[in-house]
């Protein structure tokens, strides 16, 4: 059940100032009841909904995949006209908004749906779904920083959870590694700040995975839509994790 004017501003019928406008005028009808109070909810799966007489059907569930570069905004629109995530989505017309954030510098996978319970599910702490990085970072991280990323470190806004980690790359002529991390938080800039407390600096960030969900041969700059056996994964992975972690 959601909100009468959010609906139909996801079926593309006006903005959601004018769709409220719409339903105080007397314009909307609910299962053949007109409504004038805002604040009425509905499921567009199951009532019939309409506009001046005109049936609305209920927007198409999207779920995509975006490998996004670094240098792009995680946002559907940005005041300062810089370059955003849904720049990159030709031929999508419905309206999708990121599940999580990648920071500007973050690169990697990023899925985008306009399906707000999947991801509600996806974010919320309770599910603690697992996310995984390529963290390029200046020098050699040894034994000591690792064990500490593993156990947890503490940050200005508290402890982290157990991260798994291990060496993907090293490049000692760069005095560079590259390590497989995975976090089972979304905080602000997490793994730069995880790694920072050990005392290394990220250099490029990527992120691979989430859940169980990789990018395989998808390209920079590109978007696929997920498989419906990979959306119900997801879902199933979410549920999976808070029952590990209720535990």
């Amino acid at each position: 059940m959601e909100r009468l004017q959010k609906i139909l501003a996801q079926a593309g019928v006006a903005s959601r100032r004018k769709c409220e406008e719409l339903i105080q005028s007397g314009a909307v009808t609910v299962n053949g009841e007109k409504v004038t109070t805002l604040g009425v909810k509905a499921d567009p799966a199951v009532d019939a909904i309409a506009v001046n007489g005109k049936t609305i059907r209920g927007e198409k569930k999207l779920y995509l995949m975006l490998n996004k570069s670094k240098g792009v905004i995680t946002s559907a629109n940005d005041p300062q006209g810089r370059k955003v995530v849904t720049d990159f989505l030709p031929g999508i017309k419905e309206r999708v908004y990121p599940v999580g954030r990648l920071d500007y510098d973050t690169e990697g996978l990023l899925i985008l749906t306009n399906d707000g319970e999947f991801a509600n599910l996806l974010t919320h702490p309770k599910h603690h779904v697992p996310k995984t990085y390529h963290a390029t970072v200046k020098g050699v991280p040894h034994g000591t920083a690792l064990e500490q990323l593993q156990k947890g470190v503490k940050l200005e806004d508290g402890m982290t959870s157990p991260a798994e980690v291990e060496y993907h790359d090293v490049d000692t002529d760069k005095n560079e590694a590259t390590i497989a991390i995975t976090i089972y938080e979304g905080r602000n800039r997490q793994v730069r700040r995880m790694f920072e407390a050990v005392g290394h600096k990220v250099i490029r960030l990527k992120r691979i995975k989430f859940g169980e969900l990789g990018l395989q041969q998808l390209g920079r700059g590109k978007f696929r839509h997920l498989t419906p056996q990979e959306v119900e994964e997801l879902k199933a992975a979410a549920f999976k994790t808070h029952k590990v972690h209720k535990k």
